[in-house]
């Protein structure tokens, strides 16, 4: 290394080793292997601009391996982003903007929040999808105004996590380009050397999913991993991984062992790696000058490179003043100036499966939202989310809307949060309910990160079938209601389907829209308030009839239906019940006191009523409330005949409400 390179390379080692030193806690292991080829790919080929993290055509770099954060903020306090010593030195510090894992939001210039292992690497994939998706569309052959590239740095635990495969397959399959991940192989995990868990060959499992290979046996050699980028840079065409063998906690006591992944030097063997590498030993964060004059080139650099991309853009402006003004507007999230607020309403002659209703709606949604980019993992048929007409994105130069993400549910819910996160397209994606266990941890994800994603989960409950539990879920909307920030919606039927896409579409955060495969009467939007309801969360259906009600019937999906025959066959008991739709309880938390107790009248016992287990609905039963609900897996057989065995019928319910409003107890 050119003793340049190596004075802005230890730069960036010692402000992450400081980092890690003055927090009493991170990962020091991986800014002092990686830095290097970190160095190449920030100062020589990343083309962004620092004071303007948000220029839509910069390139995009991802650390899926986010436990290495110290690396990134490292990078851009120096490049010049709005990231200070001080906040350096309040690394993992309550309230900082230097989280212990990269939080998008939180940080200048993250793009994406990481550390749940293989996360990052699925949302450069998706991100990649999303600037394929926009240039097909916007690009014209002497203007492109979608030109960028995604950059991830990955670890072997990574590439170790189902979803790295998931992703890294698919990205292969469809060829997703230019995208360009740099594998740090430091061969150490936490319990020790990989070789007690990871013995494949990467770069051949890599070549087999349809990538392009590179390898750099050196990871402290600038030269060979500055040739190893340019290649991949000037090669597109199908995603890249490069190899890049590198020493965990390099220079230091601790390199090539367990012990330099995920706790500090400890003050003596910082010193001592320190003096290796020929670095003072203080003070502490430091920045020698000649290292801040080079970094804050990237200044200039980013402010040249987004000045030239402006110019482009207005040349393109004045060629293309539609499709211009089209791709601002999908960059800015906003509603589409074709869009119509007229979406389908449903006639009660006809009962329908609220999968059927949605795929209607969509149907609409996507005519005039271009910013509708998603699909299923190999459920669509069932799901019924492929939209009509609007061809395959695929790897035969078809850039069409319908994603084929196939059995790969994680990934593709981590897909499309990079799709998000990149922006300009609005992600959605589907799979059966029950599934949406393999996709949690990105819901999650999505939900901490504020993304407007859709997911569309059909065959909601042991109505399903004949399919038997492994394919009825029981506990997935407790668990989908239990992540903060998720609006979870379940329509009783077509009309409210039709609201809650309303809703969602509107929403900044994620969504989730659980439909029934079954068939279900639909509700007159002329009788019931079913618009106004649904944006509020929940509302009174029918109310009860000859006074105050006696008790309040609660429920979501079709067994809002139960609640309804049930009213009927209560009040020829002169039991006066009042049934309330509960679409979406995160909307409804959101109302105001005064609308809540209107709709729930405190005092009054309540039922509640979900073909789900009954975890966390005590809080709107109330203490002289029930539930009736499914603590239990369900069983195969036809859907009808499961319901009512597993006791979901009106004379249950009638019986339940009736000894609630009675006062009785259970």
């Amino acid at each position: 290394m050119a003793s340049e390179d190596d004075l802005q390379i230890n730069t960036i080692r010692f402000l992450a080793v400081d980092m890690v030193e003055e927090a009493k806690s991170g990962h020091p292991g991986l800014p002092l292997g990686a830095a290097p080829m970190a160095y190449v790919l920030w100062d020589r080929f990343l083309r962004h601009n620092p004071a303007n993290p948000a220029w839509p055509d910069r390139d995009r770099f991802v650390l899926s391996a986010g436990h290495g954060s110290a690396l990134l903020y490292a990078l851009l306090h120096l490049t010049g982003y709005d990231l200070t010593i001080e906040d350096l030195k309040r690394f993992r510090r309550y309230g900082s903007r230097t989280p212990g894992h990269p939080e998008h939001g939180v940080t200048p210039g993250v793009e994406a929040t990481t550390g749940p292992l293989g996360q990052g690497l699925a949302n450069a994939v998706g991100m990649a999808v999303a600037q394929r998706y926009l240039a097909a569309r916007y690009n014209r052959p002497e203007l492109k105004i979608v030109d960028h590239t995604t950059f991830a740095l990955c670890s072997d635990g990574d590439l170790m996590e189902g979803i790295g495969s998931e992703a890294a397959s698919l990205a292969g399959t469809l060829k997703v380009s230019p995208l360009i991940v740099l594998y740090d192989d430091n061969r150490i995990s936490l319990e020790g050397p990989t070789r007690l868990a990871f013995t494949e060959d990467v770069e051949r499992r890599f070549a087999a999913y349809g990538w392009q290979v590179g390898a750099v046996e050196d990871g402290n050699s600038v030269d060979a991993l500055d040739a190893a980028i340019r290649r991949a840079v000037s090669h597109p065409g199908a995603p890249w991984l490069l190899r890049v063998r590198t020493h965990i906690g390099y220079g230091s006591p601790k390199q090539d062992t367990k012990e330099a992944h995920g706790e500090p030097l400890g003050p003596e063997a910082t010193k001592e790696t320190k003096r290796k590498l020929g670095w003072p030993i203080e003070p502490a964060f430091i920045v020698p000058e000649e290292a801040r004059i080079h970094f804050r080139r990237a200044l200039g650099r980013g402010r040249a490179r987004e000045e030239e991309w402006r110019a482009r853009f207005e040349e393109y402006r004045r060629a293309y003043p539609e499709l211009a003004r089209a791709f601002e507007r999908q960059l800015a999230g906003e509603v589409p100036a074709t869009w119509s607020p007229e979406l389908p309403v449903f006639p009660t002659s006809t009962p329908t499966a609220t999968r059927d209703a949605s795929a209607a709606v969509e149907e609409v949604v996507a005519a005039q939202w271009p910013t509708l980019l998603g699909g299923s993992a190999d459920l669509a048929p069932s799901t019924k989310t492929l939209v009509a007409g609007q061809g395959d994105f695929a790897f035969e130069g078809e850039c069409g809307r319908n994603l084929h993400f196939g059995v790969r549910e994680h990934a593709m819910a981590a897909m499309l949060n990079g799709m998000a996160l990149h922006g300009g397209v609005r992600p959605y994606g589907s799979t059966f309910l029950v599934f949406s266990d393999y996709a949690r941890p990105a819901i999650r994800l999505a939900a901490l990160t504020g993304l407007p994603t859709i997911l569309v989960f059909t065959h909601d409950s042991i109505a399903l079938g004949e399919d038997g539990p492994t394919h009825q879920p029981i506990e997935q909307l407790a668990a989908l209601r239990a992540i903060p920030g998720l609006a979870t919606f379940r329509p009783a039927d077509a009309n409210e389907t039709t609201e809650a896409w309303r809703a969602l579409l509107g929403r900044s955060g994620p969504s989730a829209l659980v439909l029934t495969r079954q068939k279900l009467p639909v509700l007159d939007p002329t009788v019931y308030p079913i618009r106004d309801g649904v944006r509020r969360g929940a509302y009174v259906l029918a109310d009860a009839a000859g006074g105050p009600p006696a008790v309040i019937l609660i429920a979501t999906g079709s067994e809002v239906h139960l609640a309804l025959a049930a009213r009927q066959r209560l009040a020829a008991r002169n039991v006066r019940a009042r049934v309330v739709s509960m679409p979406c309880r995160e909307l409804f938390e959101q109302q105001d006191a005064p609308y809540r107790a209107a709709v729930l009248s405190p005092g009054v016992p309540r039922l509640v009523i979900e073909a789900a287990v009954t975890f966390g609905w005590d809080r709107y039963a109330g203490p002289n409330g029930s539930v009736i609900g499914l603590d239990r897996f369900g069983a195969s057989g036809p859907g009808p005949v499961v319901y009512e065995q597993l006791g979901f019928t009106v004379d249950r319910v009638v019986d339940e409400a009736a000894r609630l409003a009675d006062g009785r107890s259970g």
